[in-house]
């Protein structure tokens, strides 16, 4: 009899722990509000990423059943984010108006508006969208396809693309890239960052890029100065980086993969309009209170 009530005793404890337990993650639940999504039509969708793969390649298995394990968060970070949001709003910054997804002829092949996303992105390595945009437009009235830009002497083609920043390398990367993809993709681009990165020109940031807006697909977080800076003034890396590809991998640990697409545009936008390299305006943010950087601004 002793030992049947002890057991009936354990019977209930553990019920109780169940029940406490489902009632948390209820409250939990209730908790957690839903950050705005892409439309139907606007969804990506995704690949898995080198990272990813390379514990199936190992042949590794889970024994035990799959459960969600708890990861570092920044603090506020979803708030922070509504806030960014709420000052995009408009979609009036340059990159909206001229970034790469801009760029390119709209009644072309597909694999020629590729082919142009491509080089949109390779002549905005440390240039202005404006800039990129005027540079766009004089390679789009030359005919910007594969074959034209294999028609033109190097020399005139940093004249076309000048004043982009290092426009001399830009040229001989362009050519020598345009080159490849005639040879071996059928004048197309290639559809994995892992080969795109084999580019002359193309590194992680681009190809990540050059995924979402031309093939569509999401490989990654396109990470440029503007992410990278606002990433660590908002404390979302868990240590501060020095390298925007650092920065990439931090923010991968973390960020839901639904939202990979939209924070380059959305934080490139906020870099150029509110949190300026230097002297950002700190006044007109609405994460104010809650950036750990601003008090040094």
């Amino acid at each position: 009899r002793g030992e049947g009530s002890a057991a009936m005793s354990l019977m209930v404890t553990a019920g109780a722990c169940e029940t406490a337990a489902a009632d948390e993650d209820m409250k939990q639940g209730r908790s957690m509000r839903r950050l705005p999504l892409l439309s139907a039509t606007q969804r990506r969708k995704t690949l898995q990423v080198g990272y990813e793969l390379s514990a199936e390649a190992g042949g590794e298995k889970d024994d035990e059943p799959h459960t969600k394990k708890s990861r570092w968060e920044p603090k506020n970070w979803k708030q922070q984010l509504d806030h960014i949001w709420e000052m995009r709003k408009v979609r009036d910054a340059p990159v909206d108006l001229m970034g790469a997804a801009k760029c390119h002829d709209l009644d072309v092949a597909p694999e020629v508006k590729r082919y142009q996303v491509l080089l949109s992105l390779m002549l905005s390595s440390q240039t202005k969208d404006e800039v990129t945009c005027t540079a766009m437009a004089r390679l789009r009235s030359h005919g910007l396809t594969v074959d034209s830009i294999l028609r033109i002497d190097e020399g005139v083609l940093g004249k076309l693309i000048y004043p982009v920043g290092f426009w001399k390398r830009k040229a001989r990367y362009i050519k020598q890239t345009t080159e490849i993809l005639e040879q071996h993709y059928n004048s197309d681009i290639p559809g994995s960052v892992e080969e795109l990165v084999k580019l002359p020109g193309v590194g992680p940031k681009m190809a990540h890029l050059i995924m979402d807006i031309a093939w569509n697909s999401v490989s990654g977080i396109g990470v440029d100065t503007h992410v990278h800076r606002i990433a660590n003034r908002l404390g979302w890396v868990k240590r501060e980086t020095k390298f925007p590809e650092e920065t990439r991998v931090a923010l991968e640990e973390w960020v839901p993969r639904d939202l990979w697409s939209e924070i380059n545009w959305l934080l490139v936008g906020f870099g150029q309009q509110v949190c300026l390299p230097v002297k950002p305006r700190c006044g007109h943010c609405l994460n104010q209170d809650i950036c750990p950087a601003a008090k040094r601004f």
